[in-house]
């Protein structure tokens, strides 16, 4: 789910925080059961990891890769077939700067892009030979938002990422800051981590940062200010916690992490976010530990992406269902197969959301579709084993997938 689709998903429980808590925040209940949350964070089986600038890269040394190997280390032990895991890395721009030996971080977007070009590399030979000492094989995805807010590249960026994972590969993700200018200059890692997130309906995002976690205050005024243990990540009185913006390598803070968890949790997942100095806190998170942040997401993935399918208002398209179709639509809870259809309006692309209606126009149910609507039309009445024979290739045996489906009228 994108960003754009991850803002329709509007249904949440009640706000909770829980921590010791003190000072200007005050009356805030505690949550319900913060250890059951914190169970489901270890059962998570797809886990975006976001590792932020000011943990990888220090002004003068340029990349941490003593620390890089660390993770490397633990991600491999913990990746496996019950456990996929991603990396979203930041630190390009600042092994860039130190490369180059810039003594601070350009402020024109030529100089960011080079320098992000420059450091790249070593942000890949640095992540190549960490996994490659635990034969773990990894791969660099560079993306840009423009690849998750067009549906068509969004679902070629969420096929690929899905292939590497099924190969037992640990992509690392990036913002292509080598020629995406608005990136740069108001792009944010932690953003990108929520936006994959959504893009692979990960269980689990867990934000690595130099902090312990969200203070109740800002630390750097209040060194005693306790850390919120476990909150609602809707909850509008965080926002009376954040602090203030990044260090001078890097373009996040506590504010885009809030933005990022929010972005999560209205597609079903939590966040964690954690301090990523010290050895171990990644598997540690993984088994449940109570360590950082928990801000928790009111409704699982599936239930997220139904959510916004149904809150779509105009459709790129229909799909003309035949009685039986509909019968099996409404009662049975399958997916559209291509024999169920007799007619294919409008223009769509695939991953498009489009309404399926009754021969009386009755709208019954809308979802994503697998084929675009020039495929659609030849696909009409077909049965799945000729979609090959028809179209030349056959990317899905369904027109629309149940898990992408939403039916809008009730069973009697």
């Amino acid at each position: 789910m994108s960003m754009a689709e991850s803002e329709h998903v509007t249904g949440r429980a009640p706000a909770t925080v829980s921590g010791s808590l003190s000072g200007s925040i005050t009356d805030v209940p505690v949550a319900p059961d913060a250890r059951r949350e914190r169970e489901r964070v270890a059962r998570a089986r797809r886990i975006v990891i976001k590792i932020g600038s000011a943990l990888l890269t220090d002004p003068r040394h340029g990349l941490a890769r003593e620390r890089i190997r660390q993770w490397c280390a633990e991600i491999s032990r913990l990746q496996g077939p019950e456990r996929q895991i991603l990396l979203v890395s930041s630190g390009a721009v600042a092994e860039g700067v130190a490369r180059l030996g810039l003594g601070a971080r350009p402020t024109t977007i030529h100089g960011l892009q080079a320098a992000a070009a420059v450091g790249q590399m070593g942000l890949v030979q640095a992540y190549e030979e960490g996994f490659s000492a635990h034969a773990r094989r990894t791969a660099m995805v560079l993306l840009t938002h423009d690849d998750l807010s067009d549906r068509q590249r969004y679902l070629n960026a969420r096929a690929t990422l899905s292939a590497l994972l099924d190969y037992g590969v640990v992509p690392i993700i990036n913002e292509n800051d080598t020629v995406a200018t608005d990136e740069i200059r108001f792009g944010d890692n932690d953003t990108l981590g929520a936006l994959v997130t959504n893009l692979l309906e990960a269980d689990v995002l867990i934000i690595l940062t130099d902090q312990r976690g969200l203070h109740e205050r800002d630390p750097r005024v209040d060194p005693d200010a306790p850390v919120v243990a476990c909150a609602d990540a809707l909850d509008p009185r965080l926002d009376g916690m954040i602090g203030g913006s990044a260090g001078a390598l890097g373009r996040g803070g506590m504010f885009t992490k809030i933005k990022a968890a929010r972005m999560a949790a209205r597609s079903g997942a939590h966040t964690v976010i954690v301090g990523g100095h010290a050895p171990g806190v990644i598997p540690d998170v993984l088994a449940g530990a109570p360590l950082g942040t928990l801000l928790c997401a009111s409704v699982t993935p599936l239930d997220a992406r139904k959510r916004w399918i149904a809150g779509q208002l105009k459709p790129r398209g229909e799909l003309v269902l035949d009685d039986g179709a509909v019968q099996a639509l409404v009662h049975r809870g399958v997916s559209l197969l291509p024999v169920g259809i007799t007619a294919v309006r409008g223009q769509f692309g695939r991953g498009d959301v489009v309404r399926c209606v009754d021969a009386g126009g009755a709208h019954i149910a809308q979802g994503l579709v697998n084929y675009a609507s020039d495929e659609a039309v030849r696909l009409v009445g077909a049965a799945s084993a000729e979609i090959g024979t028809r179209l030349g290739f056959s990317l899905e045996p369904e027109l629309v997938h149940r898990d992408n489906l939403v039916v809008l009228v009730r069973s009697t």
